[in-house]
């Protein structure tokens, strides 16, 4: 078995209907806008919660830059009307973050300052912003997880949007910096090597892993060529997929088996195939690695929408971003139809928690806005990552 059942359900049999989908966005969108609480910005969802968290989070990942950054990026979609400053409320974000620092000066995208001083600068550009940014992604962070969420991967993606928006020769000179580095501490196996929460290993997925970090290097063919990694990462990858017919999955790390330490089976973005393969499948086609991702997309569509709920993490929008980027790879309307299948599912999954709990979950990557956001990838039929490589 390369996934739990218990983890999964089947989708829902309802047909595509993009006007409910448009009023699915807009609900979500709204009931995020108005439970802003002011400068204590958005609740802790009970789901999210953790003994010992701060008493906010400002970042991307599940702060309040996250929510701001989606919440404008709705409005300019034409599918939200701003009951905000977007702009405004993200430099406040920016302002806020030193006197209640949930992570210190940690420099990465999604769980430190790096993230917060993006949002700040994509809503309301500066010099003095991008002179902040630079220093950030062109200083070398130490310790460095090697991983997305909190290392010099993340940074990556910084320097990638501000290649994308202004052009200006620096970034390009910063992206290929972090990148040599990155692929300077590459282990001979293709795997990158995390130093995170107490433990040594080499993780595979996208979250925290070898998977996140190709993510990033192949955003930039024409400054990275692909060929420099992409041969020895789908030779690693295909040494440790764990196959049945025509599916595939992946365990969290090198020297685990499938079934993670807390007695399931991943199958999400952040540990397991759908991570993979919305991570893999910007590299070049060839035949062993179209072969492998496809086996990925099967099992994903196969398993069904994930119980724990519609978000990107660990949820049904997450597993989606798999189908969406295999029809973006292959053309293939097939998958399309199951991401949308996946989005009618993750649509009724927001309404049937907020219904349970009185309220959303108001984060980009576990919660409720980037479930929304998800939404709007498929109606226009693109697969590019929120907070990654959608900006």
């Amino acid at each position: 078995m390369l996934f739990d059942p218990r983890a999964h359900e089947p989708v829902l049999e309802a047909p595509w209907d993009e006007g409910a989908i448009e009023d699915a966005i807009r609900a979500i969108a709204c009931e995020a806008d108005g439970a802003l609480r002011g400068r204590d910005w958005w609740a802790i969802h009970p789901l999210d919660a953790e003994s010992g968290d701060p008493e906010v989070f400002h970042g991307i990942y599940m702060g309040a830059a996250g929510v701001v950054w989606a919440l404008d990026r709705l409005a300019r979609a034409g599918l939200h009307e701003p009951g905000h400053d977007y702009a405004r409320l993200a430099s406040d974000v920016l302002e806020s973050y030193p006197l209640r620092p949930e992570f210190g000066e940690q420099p990465s995208l999604w769980m430190g300052f790096g993230g917060i001083a993006l949002v700040a600068w994509l809503l309301a550009p500066s010099a003095e912003l991008a002179d902040r940014l630079e220093a950030l992604v062109t200083a070398e962070v130490q310790p460095d997880t090697l991983e997305l969420l909190w290392g010099s991967p993340g940074l990556l993606f910084i320097a990638d949007a501000l290649i994308e928006r202004t052009g200006e020769p620096r970034w390009t000179v910063a992206w290929r910096a972090l990148a040599e580095r990155l692929l300077a501490s590459q282990g001979e196996h293709g795997f990158w090597t995390q130093d995170l929460y107490g433990k040594v290993e080499e993780i595979l997925g996208a979250g925290h892993g070898t998977a996140g970090v190709v993510a990033g290097l192949a955003r930039r063919p024409e400054l990275l060529s692909p060929e420099r990694f992409a041969a020895t990462v789908t030779r690693a990858f295909a040494a440790t997929a764990i196959r049945e017919g025509a599916h595939a999955n992946w365990p969290p790390a090198l020297h685990e088996g499938l079934v993670h330490r807390t007695g399931t089976i991943r199958l999400q973005w952040c540990h397991g195939a759908p991570g993979i393969v919305t991570s893999l499948a910007t590299l070049p086609r060839e035949p062993e690695l179209d072969e492998l991702l496809l086996a990925g997309g099967e099992l994903t569509w196969a398993a069904g929408p994930l119980r724990k709920g519609a978000g990107l993490c660990h949820g049904t929008a997450g597993n989606g971003f798999a189908l969406l980027k295999l029809f973006t790879r292959t053309g293939d309307e097939r998958w399309l139809e199951r991401a949308r299948a996946f989005a009618t599912h993750a649509a009724a999954q927001v309404q049937a928690s907020r219904r349970e709990h009185g309220h959303g979950r108001h984060t980009l990557w576990t919660g409720d806005v980037g479930a929304a956001l998800y939404l709007e990838a498929c109606l226009i039929g693109e697969s590019a990552l929120p907070g990654l490589e959608a900006w």
